[in-house]
């Protein structure tokens, strides 16, 4: 049986070994963080696309991202319901508003949703069953997975109802539903057209900003799409609920400098890791040097020895993912329950993070065999 010469390398002292893996599981709770961040921006981002009624969507032809997006006329709505394959059509209605907390008395941003409560433009049960709620003037659905500084959450289960003021206009919560916050919506409502209409009064009724289109069930969905495409005047687009979303992340991701923040933060993370290792791998070659230096001149080869500094690299990168990976449960169960962002582990971040982790202490194992190769025979029986 061969002598686990790398284990017994990294295991000899174990002071080094323990700071070692602190310094590794740092580094990967970084990327862990910044990871989920990312990703938790762009699935808050895109909640509201998938959570639509439609197959196809028309939006302005500037349109960049869900929360800034431009009106078009409802006329194109019209003129897309004629085209064969095409069985119904809807519109959406969107802006934010200020709503009071009724106990604080504090005003708070909020994005509310403008439907019609006879065809809801949203695929939410929910909403679905309290649809004729929205009916009467001045009713909204609120969604409880909203900050809680809106004071909305525990009286309405207490009451069955709530009063507060939207825009300076008395408004009554009828109903709850579930969507999310996100990191430019701190929580969402749901109100009729007529209701919304008059909560913004400036904003006309033949300018929407999302139509949605269904299908019959035996269309084709991309010659319908590439139908209106081509017929359509070019003020509008025509999108797939899924590149209505990818344009969404791309807006976030290359738009605006959060997407470039938590790639930046992972990238540091792991140079972070690059120089715990190199420098913890460094430290244990140099006092080790003389070892090295007879088991070459006992005949043991250059590519063995850095096969031993390599399985020690190895050996550190999965012993510090394992508390990592825990400690990151942990921080996104904690990070969620005080933002209600979308954030968790997922098994493709933890393999992504664990690869990374292994490149970061190969790496780091690569640079440190220079000092290796320098082990001489001559200097230890000189």
């Amino acid at each position: 049986m061969k002598t686990p010469l790398a284990w017994l390398q990294v295991s000899r002292e174990k002071m080094r070994l323990a700071v070692a893996l602190a310094g590794i599981a740092f580094a990967d709770i970084l990327m862990f963080m910044q990871m989920g961040f990312k990703d938790s921006l762009y699935e808050a981002a895109v909640r509201p696309h998938y959570a639509l009624d439609a197959d196809l969507v028309l939006v302005n032809s500037q349109f960049e991202t869900f929360f800034s997006v431009k009106s078009f006329s409802r006329e194109r709505l019209y003129q897309a319901q004629g085209f064969p394959g095409v069985e119904s059509v809807n519109s959406l209605y969107f802006g934010t508003a200020e709503w009071r907390n009724t106990e604080t008395r504090m005003s708070r941003p909020i994005l509310i949703f403008g439907t019609d409560p006879a065809n809801p433009a949203f695929n939410i049960p929910e909403v679905t069953q309290n649809a004729d709620r929205l009916k009467m003037f001045h009713r909204v659905l609120f969604d409880r997975a909203s900050r809680p500084e809106y004071g909305v959450v525990p009286i309405f289960e207490e009451k069955g109802f709530l009063e507060t003021e939207v825009n300076d206009n008395l408004v009554r919560v009828d109903g709850l539903f579930s969507l999310g916050a996100s990191f430019t919506a701190d929580g969402n409502a749901i109100a009729s057209d007529s209701t919304f209409l008059h909560l913004f009064s400036e904003r006309k009724a033949e300018e929407i900003e999302i139509g949605l289109l269904k299908l019959e069930p035996s269309a084709n969905l991309q010659q319908v799409q590439s139908s209106l495409k081509a017929e359509l005047p070019k003020d509008v687009s025509v999108l797939t609920i899924e590149e209505f979303a990818k344009i969404e992340k791309q807006y976030w991701a290359n738009s605006t400098a959060i997407g470039f923040i938590f790639s930046l933060g992972t990238a540091m993370g792991f140079i972070v890791g690059v120089v715990i290792v190199y420098q913890i791998l460094y430290s244990d070659v140099s006092d080790h040097l003389p070892e090295y230096a007879t088991l070459k001149a006992m005949g043991y080869t250059d590519q063995y020895l850095v096969n031993v500094l390599i399985q020690e690299a190895l050996i550190l990168a999965v012993l510090g993912f394992i508390p990592s990976f825990f400690l990151g449960v942990g921080l996104y169960h904690l990070t969620q329950a005080a933002t209600l962002l979308p954030i968790g582990m997922t098994t493709s971040r933890a393999i992504s993070v664990f690869i990374l982790t292994v490149i970061m202490c190969t790496a780091s194992g690569a640079i440190a065999m220079r000092k290796l190769q320098t082990a001489d025979p001559a200097d230890v029986f000189a």
